[in-house]
């Protein structure tokens, strides 16, 4: 076989050049997807990317209520556990009430014994009054027998002994008149401007009956709100303090996030923005919707235990975060409950930068107030009764100076 030198020479230099273009095409095409992708991701940055801020670095928070004793006592009864849902007003744990009930049977007592007390202190203006009318009658008497017998005496008709006496006898019987009027002043001023139910001495006594009826429904610890028991420390048996930690109640209906967004984030943050929130816990297929309520005073550095001091030592630039809170809405918190402490992705529409830079009000409802244990109808009445069994049938009016 004749193998021609020509045609081999050609087939060889004709392959390297076929796998050059066959790479340059491939290059071109690289490029091609590169630069397509590059102006897919730049139209998608313009239009849509560059509105929106966002971090993983997000977590629900919540109120921690606390729920401490406000009196001292032992716990006798517990009917609350972690991670039970409570409602509010509902009882939490009962302590020992027999030393708030002997106290609230001595502030009746006391109250009875005041009420007593300041009526017979009216009584006795009264009849400080009529043994100073009576005194003032027998000095007139004793007066006009004086008058008489010292006209008398020029004639011999009365000796001067049995004058004598009628003097002294004017000045005991004055004397007498001046100590009951002293001590009218001192009875007047103790009961001056009052009636039995408004003297002094009567309503703190009425107040230590609200005191102790006050301790007494303290025994009984109740939930101020609605929410899940966590933290719960306290035993049946114990003893506790006043403001000892006993358990915590996390209202789950009211939770929020907080995002820590760097600071190159925050230029175009403002108060009222829409955010979308998703949560590790449920994944991508649950969305939270909420918007912005308040950027933090300061960087979470700035607040922490032991805050940097740049000022000492070397220095390095550090990208600082700021918390930035946002409000959920209830409706899907309800569906889909969170808990204090979760993870959280969070993204942040800032379009619109109309809103404040700080907020005047983060919560848009507050939390709803603790019912007062003062004012309470049933002691109201309680006392009512007191005074009307003994004040008498004819309560003391006002006692006017005199």
């Amino acid at each position: 076989m004749n193998d021609d030198p020509t045609a081999a020479a050609t087939a060889q230099a004709a392959a390297p050049t076929a796998t050059t273009s066959k790479r340059r095409r491939g290059l071109m095409g690289l490029g091609g997807v590169a630069i397509l992708g590059g102006v897919v991701y730049g139209g998608y940055w313009f239009l849509s990317a560059r509105h929106y801020q966002s971090t993983d670095d997000a977590y629900v928070d919540g109120d921690l209520v606390q729920i401490t004793s406000e009196v001292p006592g032992t716990v006798i009864s517990l009917t609350a556990d972690d991670t039970q849902d409570v409602r509010r007003e509902q009882i939490l744990l009962e302590l020992d009430p027999a030393d708030a009930q002997i106290a609230m049977s001595n502030a009746d007592a006391r109250l009875a014994g005041a009420v007593r007390e300041v009526r017979a202190r009216f009584a006795t203006a009264e009849q400080l009054r009529a043994q100073i009318g009576e005194r003032e009658i027998q000095l007139k008497r004793a007066q006009d027998d004086y008058g008489r017998r010292s006209n008398l005496l020029l004639d011999g008709a009365v000796s001067s002994e049995e004058l004598s006496h009628t003097q002294d006898n004017i000045a005991q019987i004055r004397a007498s008149l001046i100590e009951a009027r002293e001590q009218l002043k001192a009875t007047t001023v103790q009961i001056d401007g009052t009636s039995v139910e408004t003297h002094p001495q009567v309503l703190a006594a009425e107040a230590a009956v609200r005191d102790a009826a006050l301790a007494l429904r303290r025994t009984q610890i109740s939930a101020p709100l609605a929410g899940v028991v966590a933290r719960r420390s306290v035993q049946v048996g114990q003893r506790v303090a006043p403001g000892t930690p006993l358990m915590a109640v996390v209202p789950l209906d009211d939770v929020w996030v907080d995002a820590n967004f760097k600071e190159v984030q925050l230029k175009d943050m403002r108060v009222g923005q829409p955010v979308e929130v998703r949560s590790d816990v449920y994944g991508r297929s649950v969305k939270y919707h909420g918007k912005l309520v308040g950027l933090s005073a300061g960087s979470g550095s700035a607040f922490a235990l032991l805050p940097a001091q740049n000022a000492s030592g070397n220095w390095i630039k550090i990208v600082q975060r700021v918390p930035v809170r946002i409000a959920l809405d209830p409706r899907e918190l309800k569906s889909h409950p969170l808990r204090v402490g979760l993870s959280t992705t969070v993204s942040v529409d800032i379009r619109d930068t109309s809103g404040a830079l700080i907020a005047t009000q983060v919560r848009s409802e507050p939390i709803p107030v603790q019912a007062s244990l003062g004012n309470d109808p049933g002691v109201e009445a309680r006392i009512a009764h007191i005074l009307a069994a003994n004040r008498g049938a004819h309560a003391a009016g006002t006692i006017a100076a005199r």
